[in-house]
């Protein structure tokens, strides 16, 4: 077994663990087994190319901070958190928007369009339950859907399997990011911190197979 395989099964054995922790209400599994699953996608990512995206790998260092703040309970630890994740999106908006070619006005609009329709739509429903948190979770929600919709823009130009990833990984990041809001300030259901927890990692590994995808690696 070669070393991408290993670290690839580390990578699905730990979020895994970490979602059977989360399945059965085992705090230890979670703890342990969390803080894990960046550091072992990072490794994966390190061992699949020959040239690294030093903005991917920032972007992946931050998600690890973002997941350790997000174990602890409390509004401090949740915005630090949010922060994290924040500068994770932002460094991602960047890959994509160097990915980008020239781009009729309507696509972009369009792009726009959807992706924050969605967005209003939350925002709408959650604004009455946010409190003082209402800003920082609008201005959160308008940069992951950025990342959407410059992930849409560069799919619909390039009709790439790369661009395909990347546009699936941030579309099922903004479901658990939505899922996670809706569980923390609506309504908290058991079933809801299960799908955030699998729509994670399923959304981190896609954008990490786009990311392995460059030409530039290949």
């Amino acid at each position: 077994m070669n070393k991408i395989k290993v670290f690839f099964f580390a990578f699905v054995l730990v979020s895994i663990l970490d979602i059977i922790g989360i399945i059965f209400k085992i705090p230890s599994l979670i703890f342990i087994f969390k803080p894990l699953i960046l550091p072992f996608l990072l490794v994966l990512y390190v061992k699949s190319v020959s040239k690294r995206n030093r903005i991917y790998i920032m972007a992946l260092i931050f998600s690890f901070f973002g997941d350790v703040f997000l174990l602890f309970s409390g509004e401090l630890y949740f915005i630090i958190g949010l922060v994290s994740f924040l500068i994770t999106h932002f460094l991602f908006i960047k890959i994509v928007v160097g990915e980008i070619q020239k781009t009729p006005i309507v696509r972009i609009i369009l792009s726009a369009i959807l992706f924050f329709m969605v967005f209003s739509l939350l925002i709408f429903f959650l604004k009455n339950s946010l409190g003082e948190l209402l800003i920082p979770v609008i201005i959160y929600g308008l940069v992951i859907s950025t990342f959407g919709a410059v992930s849409l823009i560069d799919y619909l130009n390039k009709n790439s399997k790369k661009s395909l990833l990347m546009l699936i990984g941030a579309s099922v990041f903004i479901v658990s990011d939505a899922v996670l809001a809706i569980n923390k300030f609506y309504e908290s259901a058991h079933l809801f911190e299960i799908i955030v927890m699998i729509t994670y990692v399923l959304a981190q590994y896609l954008i990490y197979r786009s990311m392995i995808l460059d030409k530039k690696n290949a």
